[in-house]
């Protein structure tokens, strides 16, 4: 039987190998000669496969690495709602929609947490804080938002009859379309806040106190009685908020002369 071996690497020349003969006395050399292979042709090929392995690689490592070093989505909202959002500036809490009727959630932090929708009825939120929550379209009636801080909310399209926002901090709030009727507003402070004529009216004739917090007047954060500063509501709701033009005088401020300035 002939045996030939030869190597797999190109060949600038023959190789030749002798072979033996079983069962005989006499050996005779044999040539087996293997074509030179195209040696560019080869270091092109091996590249493409070292190139396709290392990207195999890299992708099973970067699958590993990310299935390992976070936790999954539920997992993620947790933890972010723990280190109070993202980048730990607020709260991550989801309220959209929850029935959160008669919960009692005293001194918590709702910092930019979303209420969209939910039912908060009878609910204590006592010295809690919302700064930069969403409560649009929120049904808070009967609910207890003493001593809270409810700066820079959104609460438009909302209904707070007969809440409690006693000694509360509502100063930047967006309170369009929002209904107040009844809501005990006693220290309660809406500097800067963006409240419709009506309610406002509604608001300035028994409005009182003052804040414990901010050191500011009710009635003055609401701008009763005052000419020129808070003279009409928001112009995000004309039908609600824009002036009669018989109430402004030829200035564009309350005419005393109509007796509608001053809330009686």
């Amino acid at each position: 039987m002939a045996t030939c071996s030869f190597s797999l690497l190109p060949l600038k020349s023959s190789s030749i190998t002798k072979f033996s003969h079983k069962n005989s006395n006499y050996s005779t050399p044999i040539s087996c000669q293997l074509e030179p292979k195209n040696h560019k042709n080869v270091l092109v090929s091996e590249s493409k496969i070292l190139r396709a392995w290392i990207s195999t690689a890299l992708a099973a490592a970067a699958v590993v690495s990310f299935s390992t070093s976070f936790p999954a989505l539920a997992d993620l909202n947790k933890f972010e709602a723990e280190l109070r959002g993202e980048f730990g500036i607020g709260s991550a809490a989801q309220f959209g929609f929850a029935d959160l009727k008669k919960a009692v959630h005293v001194n918590e932090n709702f910092r930019r947490a979303n209420f969209t929708s939910a039912d908060m009825r009878e609910s204590d939120f006592s010295g809690s804080t919302f700064n930069g929550a969403y409560l649009e379209k929120a049904v808070a009636y009967k609910t207890n938002f003493s001593g809270a801080d409810l700066s820079d909310t959104l609460m438009d399209r909302m209904v707070l009859n007969e809440a409690n926002l006693t000694n509360a901090v509502l100063v930047r709030s967006v309170l369009t379309r929002s209904d107040l009727g009844g809501a005990i507003i006693e220290g309660a402070d809406f500097s800067d806040a963006v409240i419709d004529l009506s309610q406002k009216q509604a608001l300035c004739k028994y409005a009182s106190g003052e804040n414990p917090m901010t050191g500011v007047s009710t009635r003055g954060s609401l701008g009763c009685g005052n000419k020129k500063r808070n003279a009409y509501g928001s112009p995000s709701s004309p039908l609600l908020s824009a002036p009669p033009k018989q109430l402004l005088n030829r200035d564009g401020f309350c005419d005393p002369a109509t007796g509608l300035c001053e809330a009686k």
